[in-house]
């Protein structure tokens, strides 16, 4: 009789375990607060302004898309490096937040459809010699680590080993990447063009170039969950119909000046 209630007990103690963890994995849905993580400093797409508050293109598409869709937004801060693991833990709903879409990443999660074109630009000071790919042999160069910029770079590893230690510089944000580059601790910079021409359009043109070398072309993406495959179906065709709409248009002219997403 012991033996069989101690089976019982346990069993109790079983469910009532797995009913937590799905209430708590559950929470964000059942409030209807839809979590998306995103790098706080990556201009124009999601930053803080100068009221602390996050703004930016991507959150103002995330904004309209959740709303038609009938959830609460929040923005959640995370290490970069880490969103991919940020998402399968369930801590966030979603990565967007200039997100490149690569066949590596989609092994791990899934994507919308693209939304917006970028390509990895190579960003120098005005005055330095450095023309193209070639002449970053034996220099400084950086980016952001745990990027898309960062993978890009790894595609061309007898390049990368001619570099100055023989590997990129990483910084934790492209900010401080950007802060070295127009100190002159670090020769050139790899970026994501929307944000090096934000950038550069801020704190001004003659300051730095835009090399005609790259390294590659790629597209924005919505990161999510292999598992949610009904809001995948949702978000791609509420995206569809505000580019019908003319509202992504609207937003891309609100913070480059025109519709970059053509």
């Amino acid at each position: 009789m012991k033996k069989s209630y101690f089976k019982f007990l346990y069993l109790l103690i079983c469910i009532f375990i797995l009913s937590f963890s799905f209430i708590s994995c559950s929470s964000n849905k059942e409030n209807n607060t839809f979590i998306i993580g995103l790098d706080d400093t990556f201009v124009p797409m999601g930053f803080r302004d100068e009221k602390n508050n996050i703004v930016g293109f991507d959150v103002d598409l995330a904004k309209e898309a959740l709303y038609r869709l009938g959830f609460k937004v929040e923005f959640q801060p995370i290490d970069w490096s880490m969103k991919e693991t940020e998402l399968s833990n369930y801590n966030i709903d979603a990565i967007w937040n200039g997100y490149t879409l690569t066949k590596e990443r989609e092994k791990k999660i899934s994507f919308t459809k693209p939304y917006l074109k970028n390509k990895q630009v190579i960003i120098t000071l005005k005055s330095s010699s450095i023309k193209n790919k070639e002449d970053l042999k034996g220099k400084k160069v950086s980016t952001q680590n745990g990027s898309s910029s960062l993978d890009a770079l790894e595609k061309h590893r007898n390049l990368l080993n001619n570099f100055y230690s023989g590997n990129p510089i990483l910084f934790d944000t492209f900010n401080e990447a950007f802060m070295d580059l127009e100190s002159g601790r670090t020769d050139a910079l790899v970026v994501d063009e929307v944000l090096a021409r934000y950038y550069i359009q801020k704190r001004g043109f003659e300051k730095f170039k835009v090399l005609n070398d790259n390294f590659g072309n790629e597209e924005y993406s919505v990161g999510l969950r292999k598992e949610d495959s009904n809001l995948l179906k949702k978000l791609n065709n509420t995206l569809e119909e505000m580019k019908k709409d003319g509202t992504i248009s609207k937003i891309s002219t609100k913070w480059f000046g025109k519709d970059i997403t053509k």
